[in-house]
This record gives C-alpha cells, sequence and structure tokens, in this order.
C-alpha cells in the first residue's frame, strides 16, 4: 500500500509541475490543428495590415477620449474597448466581428475576442487588452488561453493583440473616468505562455451527501 501511495505522489507531482515559455503558435496549432501564422515585415501584405491596426488604435484612441469609460475597476475596461475596435476595424473597410466557434455559432467569451477580414480576404485574429503603465513589467497574469470543445480557432491566420493604456481621469462616485493614453499592437504568435495545472469539482460533487458532515435547513 505504501508503494501505491508514493508512486500516486509522484505521478501527481509530476502533474503540477508547470510548463513555461510555450510559444503561442505552438499551443493554438496543438489545440485546434491550424498554424499560428507570425507577422512578417517583409510581406507587403502583412505592413498593409499593421498600418491599417495602427490607423484602428489612433481612431479608438481619439473615440475612447471623447467621453471616457465609466468602471469602479480597471480589468473590466477591457471589455469596453472590444466595440471601439470592432467599430474602427470595420470603418477602416474590414469585415470585424465577434469569431465563430467549432459549433458554427458565434461566441463571444474565450480566445480570442475578434476575427477580421483584411483586404487580401485573409481572416486575422484580435484579442483586446489594457494595461496600466505602473504595472506592464510585473508578473501579473493578464492573458489566458483554455483549451475548449468549441474553440473559437478554425482557420490558419495571423493573432494579433491590441493594447491601450488606460489612466484615471477623475473619480465619480465608486466609479472613475478612464482615459487612453497610448496604444501597442501585439504579434501573439511569439507569445511565451505557462501552464499551470489544477484540481477542481464543481457544486454537485462538492455539495454531494456524502460529504457533508453537518448543515442548517433553516
Amino acid at each position: 500500500m505504501k508503494k501505491i501511495s508514493k508512486e500516486l505522489e509522484g505521478v501527481i507531482s509530476q502533474m503540477l509541475k508547470p510548463l513555461k515559455g510555450l510559444p503561442l503558435g505552438i499551443v493554438i496549432e496543438g489545440l485546434s490543428g491550424y498554424k499560428a501564422i507570425p507577422f512578417n515585415n517583409r510581406s507587403s501584405r502583412d505592413r498593409k495590415v499593421l498600418s491599417v491596426l495602427i490607423r484602428c488604435a489612433d481612431d479608438v484612441l481619439k473615440e475612447v477620449n471623447k467621453k471616457g469609460i465609466l468602471r469602479p475597476r480597471p480589468n473590466e475596461v477591457g471589455n469596453d474597448i472590444e466595440p471601439f475596435v470592432k467599430k474602427a476595424l470595420n470603418s477602416l473597410g474590414y469585415q470585424a466581428d465577434t469569431p465563430m466557434a467549432i459549433n458554427g455559432k458565434k461566441k463571444a467569451t474565450g480566445y480570442p475576442d475578434i476575427e477580421f477580414i483584411d483586404e487580401f480576404g485573409r481572416s486575422n485574429y484580435l484579442e483586446c487588452k489594457t494595461f496600466n503603465i505602473d504595472n506592464i513589467n510585473t508578473t501579473q497574469r493578464s492573458f489566458y488561453l483554455s483549451p475548449s470543445d468549441d474553440f473559437k480557432i478554425t482557420k490558419d491566420a495571423h493573432h494579433f493583440g491590441i493594447s491601450f493604456e488606460i489612466y484615471v481621469q477623475k473619480s465619480i462616485g465608486n466609479n472613475h473616468l478612464y482615459k487612453v493614453k497610448s496604444w501597442k499592437i501585439l504579434d501573439l504568435s511569439k507569445l511565451e505562455l505557462d501552464v499551470k495545472h489544477e484540481f477542481n469539482a464543481d457544486n454537485k460533487r462538492l455539495y454531494d451527501k456524502k460529504i457533508i458532515i453537518a448543515e442548517n435547513k433553516k
């Protein structure tokens, strides 16, 4: 019995060891079977797409700063940025929308936020982010990618990121008025990811009668 327990201990220990520095391109291909195509600065088509993304970022900065975004917490601002990005891309002649998942339906949650078609008929994926200049060089986790039976990656494509530096212009009650100071455009195919394993359970198992040892039903 002790031998079995020791072997199990070794297996679990190996399972919990985090994997570090995995390129997103390799992870995407492993999960979906589709390639994350790196940005190629020698390609005139890729440079053209980048020029449109730059115009998009400038337009979003201007539009957001007209009124600002009112939110209690900075991590909520990223979701509010996404519609501005879609609108800007569409106004620049690209077809930008929520990506369709494997089941053929649009899926808002999970990576990536946007799929857009460029003037060359190519699909591109785009993730929207925000950052605070005070924590940009910290180890705070800010990017998440989870496997899914209904994954949103359904074709070979570039994987871009567009991130806006936000700041609080003023406070209004419990909310803050956020505006944009700068932006960054990223080639996410080169992003290095870490994998941290975890054990989890759902409510059905957590509150199963066999593990409840006391309760109050009043």
